[in-house]
């Protein structure tokens, strides 16, 4: 039996929370790490299931670990690293295996890897991968259970995206800096998460310039060292916890987050009616002001609002007073969450239409706009709930937060994997959950 959690709504939830690091970093940096050819140390290292399934899969390609939960350390020595073929029973829960192709192409001109799996929220094409592989030189294959790739050698590529995915700018990342030559990769994604996992390369020893214009110029180096390099705070969290205080009409005050890595969020937060005031470098006080206000938004790549705050801020939606409207540009299927939202008491209706400015998802069938009729009150669920994806999952923890009665969420793994035990790290503030 899985655990789950069993959470009691209809109190505002107040308190403080510190953010973890960033699930989105941390899993690029283990990956990174094993590029070096002495060992790496990471600080401010979640404790959460997305890092134990990537040290796992370092561990399982010979490298040495030494991770303290406690203290947030994570050292990686990837000298001992001795195979390229990567074995990972549970590869389904994570899709971080095709960017070890570069790294073990790099390392033994041969990469063998498993299939990629991952949340059902949309296609996450791994064609660009597989492309990107072939244009620096190596032959990569599809074959029974994952791919197969191999290389004499590789060489820089001058490669403009179609789209600023931050995945296929990672990729090009870990090919280009030791690959022969200068890359050169247009229309780049410059998340926060991108430029970090670029500090942390050159700490290593990459030549890495980003120009104005999302272009970003790679000179090939021979070898990678290690480095000491600190995860910085998880803003996909940081907006979780401010939806949350502000849903339930609470107070909530986060700390270790950069405030300007929040950037857009924070303007459609006060849009709709949510305050915040900066408490310290690094620490953020959100609220309700007033009446919350219906808004229009469209996710977008940074630094647009990012595609991971839409599910907990789709709940916050269903609060405000008269209709919002979510477009969803990044991902062609990430409002299956709505349906459990309706039975809580939302009234979400899904279009397959662009509801904003067309998106290249534009008359292909897909439901990637929602119409947000409120306000409506929430209620608990009789029947546990299965949580269908991380941040789906923070969506019903928030839902249920605001609903009066009691919500039992299943698969909570799902959850932890990237907010780690919610119970345990909300247990202080103003809000019944328990994990069984």
């Amino acid at each position: 039996m899985t655990s789950t959690y069993t959470v009691t709504g209809g109190r505002p939830v107040r308190g403080e929370i510190t953010c973890y690091g960033a699930k989105n970093f941390i899993n690029k940096a283990l990956v990174a790490a094993c590029l070096g050819d002495s060992p790496t140390t990471l600080t401010n290292v979640p404790p959460i299931g997305e890092v134990q399934i990537l040290v796992e899969m370092v561990q399982g390609l010979g490298a040495k670990v030494a991770w303290d939960k406690k203290a947030g350390t994570l050292e990686v020595d990837p000298t001992s690293i001795k195979d390229w073929h990567m074995k990972m029973p549970d590869s389904g829960s994570n899709r971080i295996p095709i960017l070890f192709i570069p790294v073990l192409l790099h390392r033994f001109g041969k990469a063998r890897v498993p299939v990629l799996d991952g949340d059902a929220i949309g296609a996450r094409k791994v064609d660009f991968h597989i492309e990107a592989g072939r244009l620096f030189g190596a032959r990569v294959e599809h074959e029974e259970g994952g791919f197969f790739a191999e290389a004499g050698g590789l060489k820089a590529i001058h490669y403009s995206l179609s789209y600023p995915s931050v995945g296929a700018t990672e990729s090009c990342l870990l090919y280009s800096v030791l690959a022969a030559g200068t890359t050169i990769i247009r229309n780049a994604a410059i998340e926060p998460e991108i430029l970090a996992l670029i500090a942390m390369l050159r700490a290593m020893g990459a030549i890495i310039f980003v120009t104005p214009g999302r272009e970003i110029r790679v000179q090939g180096v021979t070898h990678l060292h290690g480095t000491t390099m600190h995860c910085l705070g998880d803003r996909i969290e940081a907006a979780s916890w401010a939806s949350l205080a502000c849903a339930t009409g609470g107070d909530i005050t986060v700390h270790g987050i950069q405030p300007d890595t929040l950037n857009n969020f924070l303007a459609y937060y006060r849009q709709v009616g949510g305050g915040f005031d900066l408490v310290g470098e690094q620490s953020l006080r959100f609220y309700r002001e007033g009446e919350l206000k219906p808004i229009m938004l469209e996710t977008d790549v940074y630094p647009g609002f990012a595609t991971d705050w839409q599910q907990p801020f789709a709940v916050l939606l269903t609060q405000a007073q008269g209709v919002s409207v979510i477009h969803e540009t990044v991902y062609e299927s990430r409002f299956g969450y709505t349906g459990v939202l309706n039975r809580m008491g939302a009234k979400i209706q899904v279009s397959t239409e662009c509801i904003g400015k067309p998106c290249r998802f534009e008359h292909k069938g897909h439901g990637h706009s929602a119409l947000i009729m409120g306000a409506t009150p929430l209620k608990g669920l009789d029947a546990p709930v299965e949580v269908p994806d991380l941040r789906a999952g923070l969506a019903y923890i928030i839902a249920a937060a605001v609903g009066n009665g009691s919500t039992t969420l299943t698969h909570i793994d799902r959850i932890e994997r990237g907010y780690g035990d919610v119970a345990a790290r909300l247990s202080g503030m103003n809000l019944a959950i328990e994990k069984r």
